[in-house]
This record gives C-alpha cells, sequence and structure tokens, in this order.
C-alpha cells in the first residue's frame, strides 16, 4: 500500500516578489518533488492550523516565514515548523534556516578594504537582524583594520508613503554630511543603494571613485539598471528553501530539532560597476591595480603590469609598498586568490580548469597558494562554502 504523500503548508509571502520569498519557496519545491511532498500554499497557516474539534489538521509540517501565533499553535497541535525569517518574532521558538549574514558582512568588508579604501560607512534598516550582524562583522573587520565605519540605520520601509520616504531621504543627508570620501560603504537594500546613489549625485560625489557602493541581495533588476549597476551579494536563498525542507522532513520523522539554527554560507559577491574601483591616490599604483584587476587571469609578472602602465618595474615596486604595503606579485596573487574563491563557491567546475582560467596555471599551483596563503585545500574550501548547512 503506497503511503499517502505529506501535505505541507508553504507561508513565504509570496505575493512579494523578492528572492528572500520567491527563491526559498523554489528550494522547498525541489525537495518536495524529489520526496513526493503535496505543496499547499496558505499565506495563513497561523489561523488555518487551528482545525474545529474533531477535525484533522491538515498539514503534516509547515515552512514559514513564521509569527507568534503560528509557533504557538502549531506546539499546540504537535506539528513541527520550520523558520526561514531571520527577524521573525518566533525566531527563538521554532528551528531555522536562515542565511550566514556574518560571513556576508565579512565578504563585504574584505571586498572594500581590497579595494583600498581606509573609511567606511554602513546604511542599513531597523528591526532586520540580518542586518545588524552584516554590520557587526562589517564593523569589526575595518576596525580590526584600523578604519572608521559610519553606521546609520533608518526605519524598515521607506516607500511605506511619502511621509516615511521623505524622513528616510533626511536621514541619509544628514548621514552622508558626515562621510569623508572616498568611502566604501554596504548599504541593506538596493532600494537603499538608488537613495544613496541619487544623493550622491545631488552632492556631485562619483560612483565609485568616491563612493563605492555594495546594496542588497542581488535583486537583479534593480542592481543592474539604471547605471552604475550595483555590487550585490548572491546569498542562494534556494539553498535555504531546500535545508528548511529536508530539516522539516527529519522532524516529520520524529527527529529532535537542531540545538542551533542552520546558517547557509553565501554563494559570494557579484561585482559590478559600483566597486570597480581602487581608491588609492597614486596614479601609478591606481593604474596598476586596475591593470591587474583586468588581466590577472593571464600569464602576467611584476614587469608586465609596469611596462603596461609605462612605469620602470622597481619604481612600481616602491610605490606599491609605500601606498599599499605589499609588493606587486603579491597583490597579483591575492585577486586570483580572490576570483579562485568566487569560483570555487559558485561552480562546480573542475579545479583544474580554474586553476588554469584564474591565472595560477595548473591545479599543483592552486594547491600550493591555497594551502600557504589560506591553510585550507581548495577542494576542502569549495565544500565549506557550497555546504548546505553550517551549524
Amino acid at each position: 500500500m503506497n503511503q499517502k504523500p505529506r501535505r505541507v503548508a508553504i507561508m513565504l509571502d509570496l505575493q512579494w516578489p523578492y528572492k528572500r520569498h520567491a527563491d526559498i519557496f523554489a528550494g522547498t519545491q525541489e525537495y518536495a518533488e524529489k520526496h513526493g511532498w503535496d505543496s499547499i500554499i496558505d499565506e495563513f497557516a497561523h489561523d488555518t492550523i487551528t482545525a474545529p474539534e474533531g477535525i484533522a489538521f491538515p498539514y503534516d509540517g509547515i515552512i514559514a516565514r513564521a509569527n507568534v501565533h503560528l509557533a504557538v499553535r502549531a506546539a499546540k497541535q504537535g506539528v513541527p515548523v520550520v523558520n526561514v525569517w531571520p527577524s521573525s518574532p518566533a525566531r527563538r521558538q521554532l528551528p531555522g534556516v536562515y542565511p550566514n549574514s556574518t560571513a556576508s558582512g565579512r565578504l563585504f568588508a574584505e571586498h572594500l578594504v581590497a579595494r583600498g579604501f581606509r573609511n567606511f560607512a554602513t546604511l542599513t534598516s531597523t528591526k532586520n537582524v540580518d542586518h545588524e550582524l552584516e554590520v557587526k562583522e562589517f564593523t569589526r573587520l575595518v576596525s580590526q583594520a584600523g578604519f572608521p565605519c559610519d553606521s546609520q540605520r533608518i526605519p524598515q520601509n521607506p516607500w511605506q508613503d511619502l511621509a516615511h520616504w521623505r524622513k528616510a531621504q533626511g536621514l541619509i543627508e544628514l548621514w552622508m554630511d558626515r562621510l569623508k570620501p572616498p568611502v566604501g560603504m554596504y548599504v541593506g537594500l538596493e532600494g537603499l543603494g538608488r537613495m544613496v546613489v541619487q544623493a550622491c549625485h545631488r552632492r556631485g560625489w562619483r560612483v565609485p571613485a568616491d563612493v563605492a557602493i555594495i546594496a542588497g541581495k542581488n535583486e537583479e533588476t534593480l542592481c543592474e539598471h539604471p547605471r552604475p549597476s550595483l555590487t550585490s551579494i548572491e546569498i542562494g536563498y534556494d539553498r535555504i528553501g531546500y535545508e528548511a525542507a529536508k530539516l522539516l522532513d527529519s522532524l516529520m520523522d520524529g527527529q529532535p530539532p537542531p540545538e542551533k539554527p542552520i546558517h547557509i554560507m553565501p554563494k559570494g559577491l557579484v561585482v559590478r560597476e559600483s566597486t570597480d574601483f581602487f581608491a588609492v591616490e597614486n596614479a601609478l599604483v591606481a593604474s596598476a591595480l586596475a591593470y591587474i584587476s583586468a588581466n590577472s587571469h593571464r600569464h602576467i609578472g611584476p614587469d608586465d603590469v609596469a611596462r603596461e602602465i609605462g612605469s620602470e618595474t622597481r619604481t612600481l615596486h616602491n610605490y606599491f609598498r609605500k601606498v599599499l604595503d605589499r609588493p606587486i606579485a603579491t597583490e597579483i596573487r591575492r585577486v586570483r586568490i580572490e576570483r579562485a574563491k568566487r569560483e570555487l563557491a559558485q561552480s562546480n567546475r573542475p579545479l583544474a580548469e580554474i586553476a588554469n582560467d584564474v591565472g595560477f596555471g595548473t591545479i599543483q599551483r592552486l594547491y600550493e597558494v591555497f594551502s600557504r596563503e589560506l591553510g585550507i585545500s581548495p577542494g576542502e574550501y569549495r565544500k565549506q562554502r557550497q555546504s548546505k548547512s553550517e551549524m
């Protein structure tokens, strides 16, 4: 006799076309199709869960952007729930699967510090756990590097009405009054990133030369248009949905919930025009950095870089030491490592192909550099970054 398919309620606010809703849904459906689930979209599961007396509750489990009502009522019904909303008021009451926001903050800081910025800023929403964790790690790393960071928070939905819009604009202007370009900045939402770009235009500040911006979670339309396109982070929300479904399956089997939430590593930064700049005053070094960035995948060395920008190698080497406190060869290697890290995190391409395409040439050289610089093999790095969960 065939077992009846499990009926799973999906409560993800799908009327809002955000990746954090739609892509999580897609991930749940990938798992559901593999395991023969009957998925039911129910945006009011917190109410429908209270079935009349004598009538069996219609779901075996729920994946939700969960509220307190759902958490309390599901507990009474004995129905397992997996939460995928990091800022949920029921976060501590339910097992959850969330982005690793600390890792995201680390990527933001590393990218902007590597671009040569020495002043930093963040603009994020209130009541947003993701943003709080990102800013905490971002601030920690830039402070550790010896640089200041001016953080500003604004109400969660500036687009609610004209009054909120104007209040947000005023807070952004006051915040920007305090900034000293060039500044590297993380902005929590793509829409806020566009507001900052417009404020820069009003001030005559150039993006990215005066203000380099990382914004939001890679909602492509807002990131790519209008120009300048915005650098952003690809979280991989589909993996969160898949892991939430996997966790729910274990709970429906009677397994105990994990002691801590499951955190999914981000796929990596999607670098666009808004950070395509190196914040150094020395024109020779800036030209060299731009050339290295564009050509690190080729077989180039310090002599090639110096020749391309019309400088003596020794002269350029001295400037690199003075301005960046590292030699030319180290910068070439650093850029190659960053490209290799992105490839390893975002693709399943063979290591030999990645080694060749990012400029290391051979897989042996890729292993050597990763082991020496990162203390880990390329394969281990890929496994960590592509791991479905990090407890």
